[in-house]
C-alpha cells in the first residue's frame, strides 16, 4: 500500500486491514514501527499522550504526520516539539468537505502512513480519506457508544445522571460516531462529582486507552470481522462481575482492552 517505501512485513500488515483479513504474522518476531497520521483539532492531549507513549517505548509506532483542523490548535505545538511534521487547514480548505478530505488523504498517503487516529478531530471523515485508508481509520469517543453520541457526550452523560459512561475507541466510517468498536473502559461516576470532574475522570481514561489502542493495532492483534464487528486477539478473561464501593456491576460478555464494558 506504500508507494514510498519497499515492500516489507508491515506492508502485509495494512494489507490484511485493507481486506478484513486477520492483522497478525504468524511467527513474526519483528516489524518496523507503525506509520501512524494524527487528526486534530484542539490542544491535542490525546496526541501527546500517543507521543509519549512512542517515546517511552510502550507504542511501536511512528507519527509521521499530523493534521489539524484549525492553525490555532495547540496540538500543532504539541507535535513541532516532538520533531514531528505539521499541516494545519484553515476553515476556508473545509467550505469543501470532500475537496479538504482529499487534501488530507493525499498528504497521508505520500507520507506512507498507514493508520489514521483522530483525536480530537471535530470534523466527520468522508469517502476520500475512507476509500484511503479502509478500516484503518481510528476514532476516539468521550461515551460507551452507542450512548450518548455527538459532540456533547459528557455533558449529555452527566445531565442523564448514568452512574457508569466510559471512552470508546472505534473505527470510523460514514456515520458520525458510528463503526466498529475497538475498545472500550469505563468510568465509574462518583457522587458530588460535577461536570468538571466527569471530563477530567474521562480524558484520563483517553490518555492511557487510546495508545494502548495504538499498540494493539502496532502488533497486529486487531481485526475486522466479516460480520464487520473488531476482534481484539490477546485479550485477557474478564470476571463476570466488579464491586464498586458496595455496588456490583454485572458484566454481559463485552471483551475490551484490559478492562471492563458494561
Amino acid at each position: 500500500m506504500d508507494a514510498y517505501s519497499p515492500i516489507d512485513e508491515r506492508d502485509i500488515v495494512a494489507a490484511a486491514g485493507a481486506s478484513n483479513l486477520p492483522l497478525s504474522i504468524p511467527g513474526a518476531t519483528s516489524v518496523a514501527p507503525l506509520k501512524i497520521g494524527v487528526l486534530i483539532s484542539g490542544s491535542g492531549t490525546n496526541l501527546q499522550a500517543i507521543i509519549d507513549g512512542i517515546n517511552d517505548g510502550r507504542v511501536h509506532a511512528s507519527i509521521e504526520l499530523v493534521i489539524a483542523s484549525r492553525p490555532s490548535a495547540y496540538g500543532l505545538v504539541r507535535a513541532q516539539r516532538a520533531g514531528i511534521q505539521t499541516l494545519s487547514l484553515s476553515k476556508e480548505v473545509y467550505a469543501d468537505p470532500i475537496a479538504a478530505d482529499r487534501l488530507i488523504a493525499s498528504e497521508l498517503l505520500a507520507r506512507g502512513v498507514e493508520y489514521v487516529f483522530m483525536a480530537g478531530y471535530m470534523r466527520m471523515v468522508h469517502a476520500p480519506i475512507l476509500e484511503a485508508f479502509p478500516n484503518r481509520v481510528v476514532n476516539l469517543h468521550p461515551a460507551l457508544l452507542p450512548s450518548f453520541p455527538g459532540a456533547h457526550a459528557i455533558q449529555d452523560a452527566y445531565e442523564a445522571g448514568v452512574k457508569v459512561t466510559g471512552v470508546t475507541v472505534h473505527f470510523a466510517n460514514e456515520v458520525y460516531d458510528d463503526g466498529s468498536i475497538i475498545a472500550q473502559r469505563p468510568v465509574f461516576v462518583q457522587e458530588g462529582w460535577t461536570p468538571d470532574d466527569l471530563e477530567a475522570a474521562i480524558h484520563d481514561v483517553e490518555h492511557a486507552l487510546y495508545p494502548e489502542v495504538v499498540e494493539m493495532i502496532a502488533e497486529g492483534r486487531v481485526r475486522v470481522c466479516e460480520n464487520g464487528k473488531t476482534q481484539v486477539d490477546g485479550l485477557p478473561t474478564q470476571p463476570a462481575h466488579v464491586e464498586v464501593d458496595g455496588t456490583r456491576f454485572v458484566r454481559h460478555g463485552v471483551r475490551t482492552a484490559g478492562n471492563l464494558a458494561w
